[in-house]
């Protein structure tokens, strides 16, 4: 039951709900929503054939909404949100309320660049440049993708290169001296043969915190992005894509301050940096063996550097900051072999990645200076499989399993060594009913599960273990299109069980532990919902409630049974208008909102709730289009007050405005 708070919220989106509803509007030419096309379970398929709450958002949408990165994503897709954490290049998303922190060296929801697995929070981040598309898969998606899927997967899909050319630049200025330029540039070197494409982006902003002592902004923000990509169609059968990326921070201090302080301010005598960088290379094959029968394959290399230094109690003495030094490496081979039979379509697949992380953690205190250093190896071999039958005119039966080992090894400076090994088995099944052409309800169940490993990060912690996170998940939903196909719907209802949850503890800045709660479980409502108003005006909307507790925490004599699982916001959605205009003018206008976030597992300290808005308006002419972007438009404060059990505040982004001159032929 939707708790009484948020019932007024609910009740607005189901007004708005029926205002869009067939009969509101006078009749009017066919505006139908173009159909989608999604490769959620590896297979391209429509939207409605997949039995599972899958939300896949255009690339110009979310160019026309001021998206450039992961992090905007945030409550623009319900249900997902980020651990408040105010650095550059590492994000850890939360989705269904099932999240990992950062230091655990793996994510609840995986992200997917064409194919390419990023495991850590370090390096989760992408500048969207060049894409087509990007889909987002709620529930536990472990069958086919694996651990670091038991909440979900964020997929990015860039566009394919083909004998049509494009290109795109960008330049920016906006408030706090921002200058930012974006290219996209894609051609053919050989018609119908081979083709080369190059995207980047280079961008800083001055900070808004002010280092009183230094009389200075501590958190400036400076990066640089580039993706380059060649594809090679050597036969009619043969599709060859290398891809290589880069990005790089040269970024001031996190966004921090101390602990209770009312004012963005910081009198920090040691400046914070960040200096990571990180790099991929990807190589896709996809070979046609037979018709109807296809090979994929995919090989990848992710080298990350994680190298930060913080002030944790912002005075002019060095007494107390923490510093990272952190060399993530990760291999990883995918083949999968797929085809059809008759009225089913189904694959099979190996697939095994290496992790190899070296890691530097530096601890300063007013008691003494810590320093611990590690290796940290992880080894994964897996084989999954799935299958999608229609076994009726209406119905239609899909199932899969993945068995996968893990093993992970450490091995600190001091001599101490620990090795630990994993077997899952993860199943899933789902039953989808055509109820109408454009309607259709479903239901599946889905076991996910989450990385384990060795505490490596806080002196004096030790290796201590912590056992793989796994979660049943019991899904219903309805989906499709209404009002002469203007309107898209998905509604989704589940429920979960959650066993060994992992928790972060942070009894003080710079020393922390990963530990297993007992057990916990939730239930929880999505609802996504786009529509045609007119031939000019656009509606998008979208809400999700989750209520997961800890059934069972015991942490030493702490109790923590019936509390939230850190940085899961119970409610978060939006709600959004747009307008574009044949004459060239557009806009858009977008309400993002999300009930209060815990950052402790006792629930003592929280990010409160906010509802912000967020505006753009530009205008077309030819092949220029002039674009003003304003993030946050009420300067809406929504603090993580009380990061690292009291001692820090996460300062929320305030507001920002950028305009944007961009060249498209």
């Amino acid at each position: 039951m939707i708790p009484p708070r948020y019932r007024h919220r609910t009740i607005l989106l189901g007004l708005l709900t029926l205002a869009t509803s067939p009969g509101t509007f006078a009749s009017s030419p066919p505006l139908a929503l173009p159909p989608v096309t999604v490769t959620a379970d590896k297979v391209a398929r429509d939207l409605d054939d997949v039995a599972g709450n899958v939300l896949s958002i255009d690339a110009d949408v979310l160019r026309r909404q001021g998206v450039n990165t992961i992090e905007q994503l945030e409550a623009r897709v319900p249900g997902l949100a980020f651990q408040p954490f105010g650095q550059s290049g590492v994000h850890s998303p939360v989705l269904r309320g099932l999240t990992a922190n950062f230091n655990s060296f793996a994510t609840s929801t995986l992200l997917l660049v064409d194919g390419v697995p990023t495991l850590t929070a370090q390096g989760f981040d992408n500048r969207l440049l060049d894409l087509e598309r990007i889909e987002v898969l709620r529930g536990p998606q472990s069958t086919l993708y694996g651990r670091n899927a038991e909440a979900g997967v964020i997929a990015l899909h860039s566009r394919p290169l083909t004998n049509q050319p494009r290109s795109r630049l960008s330049l920016a200025a906006g408030d706090r001296q921002q200058q930012q330029a974006r290219v996209v540039l894609a051609r053919p070197l050989v018609d119908n043969t081979l083709f080369a494409g190059i995207s980047g982006e280079w961008q800083r902003q001055d900070g808004f915190i002010d280092n009183t002592l230094r009389g200075d902004e501590a958190d400036d923000r400076q990066r640089h992005n580039l993706n380059v990509s060649l594809r090679w169609l050597p036969t009619d059968t043969t599709d060859l894509v290398l891809r290589h990326s880069r990005q790089r921070y040269d970024d001031g201090a996190a966004l921090w301050g101390p602990g209770q302080a009312s004012d963005r301010a910081v009198a920090s005598g040691s400046p914070g940096w960040n200096r990571s960088h990180g790099e991929t290379w990807a190589l896709d094959l996809h070979q046609e063996l037979a018709p109807g029968l296809q090979l994929r394959s995919i090989s990848a290399y992710n080298d990350y550097r994680d190298k930060v230094r913080q002030d944790t109690d912002f005075q002019p003495p060095e007494r107390m900051l923490i510093g990272r030094d952190h060399h993530l490496r990760l291999w990883s081979q995918e083949l999968r072999l797929q085809g059809q039979s008759g009225t089913a379509d189904w694959l099979a697949g190996l697939y095994g990645d290496w992790q190899d992380n070296a890691l530097d953690n530096l601890a300063v205190t007013p008691m003494a200076s810590q320093r611990q250093q590690a290796d940290q190896s992880q080894r994964t071999l897996a084989l999954f499989g799935h299958w999608q039958q229609a076994i009726a005119q209406r119905w239609t039966l899909a199932a899969g399993a993945r068995l996968e080992q893990q093993q992970a090894r450490v091995h600190f400076a001091t001599g101490q060594r620990q090795q630990d090994q994993w077997l899952h088995l993860s199943p899933k099944l789902s039953l989808q009913y055509r109820l109408q052409p454009d309607h259709q309800l479903y239901s599946s169940v889905s076991h996910g599960v989450r990385a384990g490993g060795f505490n490596t990060i806080s002196p004096g912690v030790g290796p201590a273990a912590f056992e793989p996170e796994q979660v049943w998940s019991y899904e219903l939903g309805a989906k499709g299109r209404f009002h002469q196909q203007r309107g898209r719907y998905a509604l989704a209802v589940y429920h979960m069980t959650v066993d060994d949850m992992q928790v972060m503890q942070m009894p003080v800045p710079g020393r922390m532990y990963l530990t297993n709660a007992a057990s916990g479980s939730g239930q929880g409502l999505e609802l996504d919902l786009e529509y045609r108003l007119s031939h000019h005006w656009s509606l998008q909307g979208g809400l999700a409630w989750n209520h997961l507790r800890f059934d069972r925490f015991r942490d030493g004599d702490a109790r923590y049974d019936g509390h939230r699982n850190p940085f899961a916001p119970d409610l978060n959605g939006h709600l959004g208008l747009g307008f574009d205009h044949p004459t060239g003018w557009h806009g858009q206008l977008q309400w993002l909102a999300s009930s209060e976030t815990y950052l402790d597992a006792a629930n003592q300290y929280r990010r409160s709730g906010y509802g912000r808005l967020d505006l753009g308006a530009g205008y077309r002419f030819g092949d220029w289009s002039l674009d003003l972007q304003v993030d946050n438009l009420s300067d809406q404060r929504y603090d993580a007050v009380g990061y690292q059990n009291g001692f820090v505040t996460v300062y929320s982004p305030p507001r920002s405005w950028r305009l944007a001159l961009t060249w498209q032929p």
